[in-house]
């Protein structure tokens, strides 16, 4: 029996598409082989990743002249590929809002120079700017849209005098998007478009011709992934397969409706907390995130009870992040709506009983 699943991730995916995994684990598109024992090479998975390139065209509203890649390494990768592929020795501005940006400044200062403009850090990562002052000349701007340890968001785009590179490993897809304002883009899939193993990455014109350097390592090169068509070695098959399908899920109901269902989802809890001192949010209400909703109760002792309770009754994943403790309720896109409200439920009745 399946159960409420709030994981930060892998997470929760729509059970319609696990049903079409299912089938075509033993039997791909009726070519008489399965989907993990099809050859990358063959017509019949050049089909399958063409339409998922395709489907994140049409869902992060990419231009054509977008580069889209699948690749491996997970976004911690993307922290190095990047700053190698686009830096080269320039000045980059970082976002400092929460413990990924922080792993990506780590990385870029083995390629050039990082200024970071902006940190949360003595705050607690709490929130995250509305603006900042910009570095002069600079290769490009990166930021995260979504802290999913801290459950912060960026509620819109910010601006570049440079390239702008985007985190969006725990948003991307989430609501409607103009992904031509990225000239990076890169996601971890296995938040909001499938199971871990694959990277999305989406590159501008400019950030690809920027990428062309004869020092970058041939697995690290963008260049060498584009010409390719991101078989330059065996993709992850099976995730490339599970986003193409993730996406038409999304696309079948349309990005405004997963967008207005995801804010329903995030705003039920969030009037929970707000509504008694019993609960303490920890974003402030400004940087709410969407897709990671951390919270903790006003008598810490209570936390362990109620993350035992919660299992017990069918609620996972709702223990906070290590690194901070509390409790979090991670809502992406295939969380139901219904395992929100039953959760919204649990939670009052746990307070009616220890308030």
């Amino acid at each position: 029996m399946r159960i409420h699943n709030f994981s930060a991730g892998p997470a929760v995916l729509p059970v319609p598409v696990l049903e079409e995994l299912r089938e075509n684990l033993l039997e791909l598109n009726g070519s008489g082989i399965g989907l993990m024992e099809c050859s990358h090479r063959s017509a019949v998975f050049q089909a399958v990743i063409d339409g998922a390139m395709e489907r994140v065209r049409r869902v992060l509203a990419l231009p054509e002249s977008h580069t889209v890649l699948f690749l491996q390494g997970g976004a911690s990768m993307q922290f190095l590929m990047l700053a190698q592929n686009l830096l080269q020795g320039g000045t980059a501005d970082y976002i400092d809002t929460g413990t990924w940006s922080a792993k990506a400044v780590k990385e870029a200062k083995r390629f050039g120079t990082v200024n970071v403009p902006y940190s949360g850090a003595d705050s607690a990562y709490v929130s995250v700017p509305r603006d900042w002052a910009h570095s002069d000349d600079v290769v490009y701007t990166h930021y995260t849209s979504n802290n999913t340890v801290r459950g912060t968001q960026f509620q819109s785009v910010p601006s570049s005098p440079g390239l702008l590179v985007c985190d969006a490993s725990s948003d991307v897809a989430s609501k409607p998007m103009d992904g031509s304002r990225f000239d990076l883009l890169y996601a971890g899939a296995q938040k909001n478009l499938g199971p871990s193993g694959v990277t999305l990455v989406c590159l501008s014109e400019r950030a690809l011709e920027r990428a062309r350097s004869a020092d970058t390592p041939t697995m690290l090169d963008y260049g060498v992934h584009a010409a390719k068509g991101s078989m330059f070695n065996t993709p992850n098959t099976l995730g490339i397969f599970v986003i193409e399908r993730m996406l038409a899920w999304v696309e079948a109901q349309g990005l405004d409706a997963v967008g207005a269902t995801n804010a329903r989802k995030a705003s039920s809890l969030y009037d929970l907390f707000d509504s008694s001192d019993f609960w303490q949010g920890c974003a402030d209400v400004d940087s709410r995130s969407q897709m990671n909703v951390t919270w903790r109760l006003r008598d810490d002792s209570l936390t362990a009870p109620l993350v035992e309770q919660a299992l017990s009754a069918g609620f996972s994943g709702l223990k906070g992040h290590r690194s901070v403790g509390g409790l979090r309720a991670s809502i992406y896109n295939a969380c139901p709506e219904a395992s929100v409200t039953a959760l919204v439920d649990f939670l009052k009745e746990f307070e009616r009983t220890h308030g």
